[in-house]
């Protein structure tokens, strides 16, 4: 059976990872005593069960396991089954983010802060990171750009393409997305919001497309742009890129950014297979 062991540091995104592998038909544990890691891959190997593999977690929080995870991998090698483990990291100050925005203790040793954990944890799992089969470091990632990510190497898409991109609209008034590689912003663009009968509609609306695309303006800026895209997303894909995000920001997110946003996504479409279209603030965006 394949056994994919995640592993990593915490809050660097090993819940969204394994809610990936659930999707994909994995049977998934987590924090196992990593003395039954064997026993448990042999049960689920005898019982009949149409699993396409086992997913087991474990991390920081089972000090057991930090001392014995080798032997247990060599274990479950021995008996002929396949063992990836997937590393998951990010930067001490993403993690220091994501911990403030959940209200999260860290799950290290006593009542130490947030800093002291990420060092305490980092410290004890070098061997482990160093052995890993493969490093994922989720510094810019959002939890779906996450979890596509995870599923493109499951299903082995990682070698036809694998730069995957994102346009999300976005409002200044909500702040610029923190996950972007590249914001454009098209507030120069004459605002449908002062047209009564489009102030309403979104940049969904063929009236509000309409108005924001079919003028000098933004023809201009369209001729220029999309030329410089391509060549920045061609240029990231051979720096080894996985992922990016091209955010397009209007004033509250509703009208030129999501009618620009669309159009990027149409062009891009014509030359990457993964392109995904979002709208941040299209709900509460109304200038």
């Amino acid at each position: 059976m394949q056994v994919i062991v995640i592993t990593g540091m915490s809050g660097s995104g090993k819940s969204t990872a394994v809610r990936a592998l659930e999707d994909e038909g994995f049977y998934c544990i987590d924090n196992l005593p990593v003395r039954l890691f064997k026993q448990f891959v042999d049960l689920i190997g005898k019982s009949g069960e149409a699993f396409k593999g086992i997913c087991l977690v474990a991390d920081i929080r089972g000090r057991e396991f930090l001392k014995g995870y080798q032997s247990a991998f060599r274990r479950i090698r021995n008996a002929g089954h396949q063992v990836e483990v997937f590393f998951f990291d990010a930067s001490d100050e993403v993690l220091l983010r994501r911990f403030s925005e959940t209200r999260r203790r860290h799950p290290a040793e006593g009542q130490c802060t947030v800093s002291d954990g990420i060092r305490f944890e980092r410290d004890h799992l070098t061997g482990l990171r160093e052995m890993a089969t493969r490093v994922i470091d989720t510094s810019e990632f959002n939890v779906h750009q996450l979890k596509e990510f995870v599923l493109r190497i499951i299903r082995g898409e990682e070698g036809a393409q694998p730069l995957m991109i994102e346009v999300q609209s976005f409002g200044y008034r909500y702040g610029i997305p923190l996950e972007s590689s590249l914001v454009m912003d098209v507030r120069f663009i004459a605002n449908p919001y002062f047209v009564p009968e489009l102030k309403n509609g979104s940049g969904l609306d063929d009236a509000v497309r309409e108005y924001v695309l079919d003028n000098r303006t933004t023809a201009e800026f369209l001729d220029t742009f999309f030329p410089l895209l391509d060549m920045l997303l061609d240029a990231s894909r051979r720096e080894g890129k996985a992922y990016m995000t091209v955010s397009i920001g209007c004033t509250g997110g509703r009208h030129r950014s999501v009618a620009i946003a669309e159009a990027t996504g149409m062009h891009l479409r014509q030359l990457w297979p993964a392109v995904r279209i979002t709208h941040r603030d299209i709900e509460k965006g109304h200038t």
